[in-house]
């Protein structure tokens, strides 16, 4: 009996987990997975990244003028040191990201 009880207490456990990785938006996975690295996990990088890469914090007024039409570009397309994402990111993954990461300020 103690078996079977630890044995559904690990598979509720495994598919609580499960379903709380669904519960994000496909902005943040896709953020957390291509972006996080860099920006960093509120829109704010490391000040090694930030210095060494030029990137701005979400904050920062010159990122805060910028449209979602302009990141998604930037995204897209690359900028300064950042690589294009065209041919690993959908459109539509793009736009995900932009907004959560507008959402980040």
């Amino acid at each position: 009996m103690t078996k079977i009880m630890r044995s559904m207490l690990v598979l509720a456990a495994v598919s609580v987990a499960g379903s709380m990785g669904f519960a994000q938006s496909s902005g943040e996975a896709v953020y957390k997975a291509n972006c996080q690295s860099c920006h960093g996990t509120s829109g704010t990088p490391s000040p090694g990244i930030a210095k060494m890469m030029g990137v701005k914090a979400v904050s920062d007024p010159d990122i805060k003028k910028l449209t979602a039409e302009q990141e998604f570009d930037s995204v897209k397309n690359g900028k300064g040191k950042m690589k294009p994402f065209a041919s690993k990111l959908t459109d539509a993954q793009i736009k995900d990201a932009v907004t959560y990461f507008r959402s980040l300020k």
